[in-house]
């Protein structure tokens, strides 16, 4: 699909980093005797995920000036991701991230970043008439960990909410790279009464909360008076959404899932699309938000038959057709 000239850009904010798959699932990291280099980093697959699907999108962050920093700002350039806020430090390098593959393809990570570049992102390099000409703002909460990128995420928000962009927020939890599990939730939920959108995993759910994620009353205790739209993703269940009208559930695609990395990304990079163009009649109009949920769910779905994030993000044509196929079975 083109990227259509007329589309809302979706400013996406954060981090953009190497991920080394290994080439064979279910060994642990010391097991493994080789890797797939990957590009990763959320914020960065949801930008790529929109421009596959048509839409426009700009990345904003910090890379190191070396051959890794350099081949993935190539990767946003050659999927058509504006780029003009990207920034090089020359005495940093680019975060890297080994990935462990399960057996059934979900992943445990282990990071290389003490500091690498997207952390040291100032709040006087943000490129803020690229950030403030977007329709939405997305970020995640690993740009939250360190200052003083911190800063530049707190003061990015701010502009893109002065100038009138919705707030997206996938917090995207990577216990890892915070100080401890309570820092976590405390810096993820530091900026969540921000938000317009918010896209969480059930897992993130339970661990924000405490609580079980199928729990509907343990879920709305994450909604806050500003929110337009809340979705919790269950995996290949499917999602539910929740507004201030109404509440689901949409079913996911069966698929044969090799790695998750990128999933949440390529369904966040849908749906952004989607909401880019009419957020308001999306969120108040049950039919077509269904219809939204289900394109994203198998986007979602698509990005798990392969490895690595970007490689397996899909163009629309693809998604549709697996919705096609699942109406015909």
């Amino acid at each position: 699909m083109t990227i259509s000239e007329g589309s809302p850009l979706i400013v996406c904010f954060g981090e953009m980093l190497i991920d080394f798959v290994p080439d064979v699932a279910g060994l642990s990291l010391a097991e493994s005797s080789g890797f797939l280099k990957a590009p990763g980093g959320a914020p960065a697959n949801v930008a790529v995920a929109i421009t596959k699907l048509g839409g426009k999108s700009a990345f904003v962050g910090k890379f190191g000036d070396d051959e890794f920093g350099r081949m993935l700002v190539d990767i946003l350039k050659v999927n058509g991701v504006d780029h003009s806020g990207v920034l090089f430090d020359e005495h940093a390098r680019t975060a890297l991230a080994f990935v462990t593959l399960k057996q059934n393809g979900e992943r445990e990570f282990m990071f290389y970043r003490n500091p690498s570049a997207d952390m040291l992102l100032k709040e006087s390099e943000l490129n803020l008439g690229l950030i403030t000409s977007g329709r939405i703002f997305h970020y995640g909460s690993i740009s939250l960990i360190s200052e003083p990128c911190r800063s530049a995420h707190l003061a990015a928000m701010k502009a893109a909410r002065q100038a009138g962009l919705l707030l997206s927020y996938d917090p995207n939890v990577r216990l890892p790279l915070w100080p401890s599990a309570d820092a976590a939730r405390e810096g993820i939920k530091s900026i969540w009464k921000e938000a317009d959108f918010i896209k969480v995993s059930d897992d993130e759910v339970s661990f924000l909360t405490g609580g079980d994620s199928e729990k509907e009353d343990v879920v709305l205790s994450l909604w806050h008076d500003g929110l337009k739209l809340m979705v919790v993703t269950d995996g290949e269940k499917g999602c539910r959404y929740f507004t201030k009208n109404f509440k689901g559930r949409v079913a996911g695609f069966s698929v044969k899932t090799v790695d998750t990395t990128g999933a949440g990304d390529a369904f966040v990079g849908s749906l952004l699309v989607q909401l880019s163009k009419d957020f308001d009649h999306l969120v108040q109009n049950e039919e077509k938000l269904r219809g939204a949920l289900q394109f994203a769910n198998a986007c979602g779905a698509i990005c798990t038959t392969q490895k690595g994030a970007i490689p397996a993000l899909p163009d629309a044509n693809t998604a549709l057709k697996l919705i096609e196929s699942h109406k015909s079975s």
